[in-house]
């Protein structure tokens, strides 16, 4: 049975090679050709309606790839996957107003379509699609820049009045294609080792959901313009965890979590290490079955680094994105606090998409030019606690003409101005026995019998319109109540962190201790795009939180079938 799983994991990395490395040596180079080809006729024909297209560009993200999951020990998925996505973006009227201009007391809508491409080596083919998905997308714009129009004639004057788009000069950027060594991913060692993980959740039967799954993938971007761009950037990343949710007497159901990420198969941690972490995580879920709930807290708290990397990620970084600072049903948090001090004097925040690590950790959200063909730059947002600079798309706001290569999509939505690699420093940094130190001192001060360790967050969301509370949720899943009389640790369960933005900010008091990175996905108005988040640890000294929804479901009554 080994041999033949491993002859299966060698013939297909042999096909995955082949296939992917033979089709980049032969047709992708190709593509760039038959998508420039394209953009320049349909444009000459555009250019020439009664409301002319100024411009037109061609996205395409082709994929191949191979995912693993499993379940309790069970193999539930392993397949390899292939697509190739086109999206593409047409704007009438000029540069100053069209069809992406804000339409006030509207809902933006940044989607557009993905459309599959068929193999380059049909050109025909190919521009038969483009050819289709160009005529569409142009009777959407030329529908789109009517509303703008209308809503700008009707509604009050605006206070920003910068264009809506920038015109670039042409960027002609062409990677090699991708080597065949580059591919080689085991997939007999990595199905064994996904479903040991998961099997892992077999020890509690509580846990009713336990999987593990591991993700490798090989993109290549196309970027072509009416402009003159022609840009083709390789990637290759790989993604494993594993994930158990355990459920109380009471109904809440408390999820713990695991991720890993690298650029290639080679550089994810070790058997060893991974099996460490499953035991670690199971044991903590066991803990949380019982643990008691939280009740509503207001005091001090301390945020692990990856937890302050989600943190800042919610709460600052989508209120530097300047393409919101347009928008005026934004809440425009800092809009006009440019050169004001918007975070502590030791404190600064920078994105940087052009770096791939940080002290030895892996970044996902690099890339070299965004999706709008703008080379990504490293953009320093806070420098010693004064605000700067806003992450940039193609869409200016007043005092910032220019994209410093943020403007980012998914396949099918359009870009707009995300993060990348989110990166804060401090310029006094405390070890962690001083952070923990200055925990118990602010709850001492407050007359609080402990403050809040929040270990580990899975995520969040932030409010930035006017419509609603300018409020933020970050959700932790791994929390202690640390004590002031020195008894130990202990976890709790349902606790929500909430607040508003100005407010929680102003309550920062000291950074240090370990640095740690959260890779993940960010889905915002341009969909899921790939982002990192680095951070040290931060003590706050106020801090509130609420208990978590829970199920209105009865506990579990059948056994898990593994249950004696």
């Amino acid at each position: 049975m080994k041999t033949t799983l491993l002859s299966r994991a060698v013939f297909i990395c042999a096909i995955l090679c082949f296939m992917f490395s033979s089709q980049l040596a032969n047709s992708q180079d190709k593509l760039i050709n038959i998508l420039d080809e394209e953009v320049q006729r349909e444009i000459q024909t555009l250019k020439k309606q009664e409301i002319p297209a100024y411009y037109i560009c061609y996205r395409v993200e082709e994929n191949t790839g191979y995912s693993i999951s499993s379940s309790f020990g069970t193999l539930t998925y392993s397949h390899e996957n292939k697509s190739c996505r086109l999206t593409v973006t047409i704007r009438v009227g000029s540069s100053q107003l069209d069809n992406y201009h804000p339409v006030r007391g509207s809902s933006q809508n940044n989607f557009s379509s993905s459309i599959e491409l068929p193999s380059s080596d049909e050109p025909q083919a190919v521009k038969q699609v483009l050819w289709n998905a160009t005529n569409e997308a142009y009777q959407q714009a030329v529908s789109g820049f009517a509303k703008a129009k209308a809503n700008v004639a009707v509604k009050v004057e605006e206070e920003d009045k910068s264009p809506d788009f920038t015109l670039e000069e042409a960027k002609n950027y062409i990677e090699p294609p991708i080597k065949p060594e580059d591919l080689k991913f085991d997939i007999s060692s990595w199905e064994n080792r996904i479903k040991k993980y998961s099997a892992a959740f077999l020890r509690d039967s509580a846990i009713f959901s336990g999987s593990g799954n591991c993700s490798y993938q090989i993109s290549r971007k196309y970027f072509v313009s009416s402009e003159g761009d022609k840009i083709a950037q390789n990637s290759t990343f790989v993604r494993a965890g594993f994930s158990g949710t355990i459920k109380a007497k009471d109904g809440m159901e408390m999820p713990l979590y695991e991720s890993y990420f690298a650029f290639k198969p080679e550089d994810l941690p070790t058997d060893e290490m991974m099996t460490k972490d499953i035991n670690d995580l199971v044991i903590n879920l066991v803990k949380l079955k019982t643990a008691p709930v939280a009740e509503p807290y207001s005091g001090p708290a301390l945020l692990t680094g990856r937890a302050a990397g989600v943190f800042f990620h919610e709460i600052f970084g989508h209120r530097v994105e300047g393409q919101r600072m347009k928008n005026e049903d934004d809440a425009q948090t800092f809009k006009k606090k440019v050169d004001e001090q918007v975070l502590p004097a030791a404190l600064s925040v920078y994105c940087d998409p052009q770096i791939k690590t940080y002290e030895n950790m892996e970044l996902s959200g690099s890339y070299v030019y965004d999706d709008q063909g703008s080379k990504g730059q490293r953009v320093d947002v806070v420098k010693d606690g004064i605000l700067k600079d806003f992450l940039m798309s193609r869409t200016p706001i007043n005092n910032f003409p220019k994209s410093n290569g943020h403007g980012r999509a998914m396949s099918g939505m359009q870009p707009a101005a995300r993060q990348s690699n989110l990166i804060v420093e401090t310029s006094q940094p405390k070890t962690n026995e001083e952070l923990r130190a200055e925990l118990i001192k602010l709850a001492k001060e407050q007359n609080k019998p402990y403050g809040y360790l929040f270990d580990d967050v899975v995520g969040g969301f932030t409010m930035t319109g006017r419509f609603i509370p300018n409020a933020f949720n970050v959700t932790p899943v791994l929390v202690y109540k640390v004590f002031t009389d020195g008894k130990p640790d202990e976890i709790v369960r349902g606790v929500d962190l909430v607040g508003t933005p100005l407010a929680i900010f102003s309550q920062i008091d000291q950074a240090g201790g370990k640095v740690e990175t959260f890779n993940g996905y960010c889905g915002a108005e341009s969909g899921s795009v790939p982002v990192a988040c680095v951070a040290p640890v931060v003590v706050l000294k106020l801090i509130e939180t609420q208990k978590k929804s829970k199920s209105q479901e009865r506990p579990i009554v059948l056994p898990r079938p593994d249950s004696k």
